[in-house]
């Protein structure tokens, strides 16, 4: 490190949490530089011992994106708070963060990262970034009903945005969403009083599921991070 910075900025690089998140456990007094409980704002120079609830932090590992075939079952949790968390199955030497959930329910792509300013930019709703899923439902498509998905559905208390949907069969389509509301593709079917019964994501934004088996993970190409960083500036 050539030069201090500031501490919310070291956690964040070092795959701790998003600054927001090292705001937040400032706040709590969870954070000691050398001993003492950091402040907003502090900086962390070479050689500062840092700590974070107790544990120490060092400075980052290597960056690592990972594109994973999240399979059934599984949920996005931290490894501790669940026996079926992704991390008791995924045997991977640094800690990661999901970015994005997917419900038990639901499976296929999901990018896991220890850069934690890169997941906050990617969650952030407002970037509008795509995240596409093919969606398999009880009964046969309507008109009415895909079009209804395409142009906003009232759930939790907000209208959902205009999405790309493309039928793919007589019970299954294809679904480009810039948000991500808890469960919301589930939501909006239910909406229109159908079931979904399969729920793939098979892409978020430039990165594709592609031949990924569930359980299986791969890193992303340099040219897949460098567009996806791109993409966020």
């Amino acid at each position: 490190m050539k030069e201090a910075v500031r501490i919310n900025k070291f956690l964040s690089e070092a795959g701790v949490c998003s600054r927001r998140k090292a705001d937040e456990a400032l706040e709590r007094g969870e954070i000691t530089i050398n001993g003492q409980t950091a402040e907003m704002g502090a900086r962390v120079s070479d050689g500062d011992v840092v700590l974070y609830r107790g544990t120490p932090v060092t400075r980052k590992n290597p960056t690592v994106i990972l594109a994973y075939n999240k399979p059934l079952g599984l949920v996005c949790t931290s490894k501790e708070a669940d026996k079926d968390s992704i991390f008791r199955k995924l045997d991977y030497p640094i800690r990661l963060n999901y970015v994005g959930r997917l419900d038990k329910d639901s499976q296929g792509l999901l990018l896991l990262t220890n850069d934690g300013e890169l997941a906050n930019q990617i969650q952030k709703s407002r970037n509008d970034h795509e995240k596409e899923y093919v969606v398999r439902v009880d009964r046969e498509l309507t008109e009415d009903f895909l079009n209804g998905m395409r142009n906003g559905v009232p759930v939790l208390d907000t209208v959902t945005k205009k999405c790309v949907v493309k039928k793919q069969g007589e019970r299954t389509f294809r679904i480009i969403l810039t948000q991500g509301l808890n469960r919301q593709i589930r939501r909006m079917c239910d909406f229109f009083d159908y079931k979904v019964v399969y729920l793939k994501r098979i892409r978020v934004m430039n990165v594709h599921l592609g031949s990924l088996k569930p359980g299986e993970y791969r890193l992303l190409t340099g040219e897949e991070e460098r567009t996806l960083r791109a993409s966020l500036k």
